[in-house]
């Protein structure tokens, strides 16, 4: 069901004045996303007409623009995503691990998304699977997977990973070791080697000349500044947090599905626009309990800017693997970990063949199929539907 206020909506109504305004400031990529959300489910897109096999109800489904930054195709997305990871899931606990940028780090990602962003999932990925792999702490490799989000619930720039892991890795000797119930690995550990990582590979950019900075960065540009600038984060602890254990795999994937396709803002947070402002709702961390939901009016200039900050880089991977998980290795991987858990292998569906499911919603009168009578390309329209044919006058005849 559509909702009451899209982000499409505010992109069409305040989107042509806004690229007017800030012509030349853009990136294509920007551009095309606008362009898309605007477009995504509208005749512009072509699509096709339903029709009921029982009551011949007629409907008009228009085409997705299946941008991964549009709110409305994430979540067919997200749903085709889980049904591959399903197969993954293990019988033990997963731990959420959260890694963040401070926001000195943040600045200089703002400017370099895509390699500070590659370089914190690198940093991330790197710190988790070397105190892991430590025996003082698990002695075992473990499995990854780790999303971006670069906002935070305001919209505004917070790059952070969040990291789904398994409780428990695969030991040099091949053996399974399992973590303790509630505790994966110490945060304050994982924060410390994350920050020399991450700081480590950053200077080495800066001396590459592979950093670019604009506006009131500009002076990163010179190498005694930017050591001056990190130099307050050299001795901050950097925020590593890990959350409680899901309860089943269940949870596990009903997590997943809320995160891993998420984009900077959901429609489902958006409350009002009269054209010129956008009221929303966003979490206030500051706070606690009730209070912690809060109301946020933004021009809606600087709601699409804040949007627009979020765009990733061309090509840019924003939820990776490692470890057990990674691509190279992950099916033996999960295979040996089955066996050392002793429960059975994941069914193999590679010689059944399944009828998709219809992804068309059933009819909306009587609840029949519905079927695809007519398709029409972008720009086009569906044809009209025939007219009723009218009686012929001349036949009919007074019944006095």
């Amino acid at each position: 069901m559509r909702a009451a206020i899209e982000v499409a909506d505010i992109f069409r109504a305040a989107g042509p004045a806004y690229r007017l305004a800030h012509a030349g400031h853009l990136s294509l990529d920007q551009l095309k996303v606008m362009s898309a959300i605007e477009t995504c489910r509208t005749a512009a897109l072509g699509g096709h007409v339903e029709a009921c096999t029982d009551c011949g109800h007629q409907r008009i489904a228009y085409n997705s623009c299946r941008n991964r930054h549009c709110p409305r195709c994430q979540g067919a997305a997200a749903r085709i995503w889980l049904e591959q990871r399903e197969a993954d899931l293990l019988p033990v606990g997963y731990f959420h691990v959260v890694f963040t940028l401070p926001a000195e780090g943040a600045d200089i990602a703002f400017h370099n998304k895509a390699l500070v962003y590659d370089l914190l999932f690198k940093a991330a990925s790197q710190t988790m699977l070397t105190i892991a792999a430590d025996p003082k702490y698990l002695g075992a490799r473990i499995g990854i997977t780790a999303v971006l989000h670069s906002w935070g619930s305001a919209m505004t720039h917070h790059p952070h990973i969040h990291m789904i892991v398994p409780g428990g890795g695969i030991t040099p000797d091949g053996r399974w070791i399992s973590s303790r119930p509630a505790f994966l690995l110490p945060v304050r550990v994982l924060g410390a080697l994350f920050r020399r990582l991450f700081l480590t590979r950053l200077v080495e950019l800066h001396h590459a000349g592979q950093l670019a900075f604009f506006g009131k960065l500009a002076g990163l540009s010179d190498r005694r500044t930017f050591q001056r600038h990190l130099a307050p984060i050299r001795k901050k602890r950097w925020v590593v947090y890990a959350k409680a254990p899901f309860a089943g795999p269940e949870a596990v994937l009903a997590y997943l599905s809320r995160y891993t396709h998420r984009v900077a803002i959901s429609n489902s947070r958006l409350l009002q626009f009269d054209g010129s402002e956008v009221i929303f709702r966003y979490k206030d961390y500051r706070r606690s309990g009730d209070n912690r939901q809060q109301i946020m009016t933004l021009a809606a200039n600087e709601f699409i800017r804040r949007f627009l900050i979020h765009v990733l880089p061309r090509g840019f991977h924003r939820i990776r693997h490692y470890g057990l998980l990674a691509s190279s290795a992950r099916k033996a991987c999960i295979v040996q970990a089955r066996e050392l858990l002793a429960v059975a292998p994941a069914p193999d569906d590679a010689g059944i063949t399944q009828e998709p499911a219809d992804p068309r919603p059933p009819c909306p009168c009587c609840g029949g199929t519905m079927v695809i009578i007519e398709t029409f390309a972008r720009g086009c329209r569906p044809r009209a539907p025939p007219a009723a044919r009218q009686p012929n006058r001349e036949n009919i005849h007074d019944p006095a």
